[in-house]
């Protein structure tokens, strides 16, 4: 199937599915129609059993700008409709990438803003390159933040640090970015798909079960108390025996 604002392939050989957000032009900003086809994408790596690994990137300079500011400017009166439209396709994307049982590498190669960070900060490992910047950005256009951000950043960097994010749209640097732990790495920029490939290889020849069972039990970790998520541990790993 083809696509209008992304690129979708699946390897047969290695069974990754690579994903590249497609508006250069738009700096990658996302509109409805981007929105949409990454639900549609995220369905089918959820779905088909040959995805093992998955890598989501950007064409061109910047990974995503965040939501499309022209297209907000269009819609006129419509503006509140579309933006819950472009937010549940964003969120069927963010949630089926969290719960499907490959990894999700996200490889970002430049600017991640607004939807954008999103985006990488959904991830199940982050790479960037050595000049990405992340922003909020969100209150910048008096806006609120979308894309799961509310739920992960004050979880990876704390309370203090998202709020500070997201109130004064501060620009992190790629090393910034690495010592937050919102990256794993930061990576020479023409060294950075070589680098999500290998990650993905590695990936995509270990137990998938396994990883997915890691990718569930870690994002209900922070709300159970210690017997709940023990139980789950063990419901989990009696599973895999």
């Amino acid at each position: 199937m083809s696509y209008n604002t992304l690129d979708f392939d699946l390897d047969s050989d290695t069974n990754i599915a690579k994903i590249t957000l497609n508006r250069p032009d738009a700096a990658n900003s996302l509109n409805l129609e981007m929105a949409e086809e990454l639900a549609q994408v995220a369905n089918t790596c959820d779905t088909d059993p040959a995805v093992r690994a998955v890598i989501i990137t950007g064409a061109g300079k910047m990974f995503c700008a965040g939501g499309d500011v022209q297209s907000f400017g269009d819609a006129g009166d419509g503006l509140g409709i579309l933006g819950k439209n472009i937010t549940s396709a964003l969120h069927t994307a963010i949630s089926r990438f969290s719960r499907m049982r490959a990894p999700l590498i996200v490889a970002v190669n430049g600017t991640a803003a607004g939807a954008g960070f999103s985006i990488a900060l959904s991830g199940d490992i982050v790479l960037c390159a050595s000049n990405a910047k992340f922003t909020m950005a969100y209150t910048g256009i008096g806006a609120a933040p979308d894309g799961s951000s509310s739920y992960f950043l004050p979880r990876i960097v704390g309370h203090r640090r998202a709020m500070e994010l997201m109130l004064t749209n501060r620009l992190l640097s790629a090393e910034e970015a690495v010592e937050w732990g919102i990256v794993n790495r930061a990576i020479p920029p023409e060294e950075l798909l070589e680098a999500a490939d290998t990650l993905a290889v590695q990936l995509a020849s270990g137990p998938t079960n396994s990883f997915g069972e890691v990718k569930k039990l870690l994002h209900m970790s922070s709300d159970n108390s210690l017997e709940t998520q023990m139980e789950a541990e063990s419901r989990a790993i009696s599973s895999m025996l």
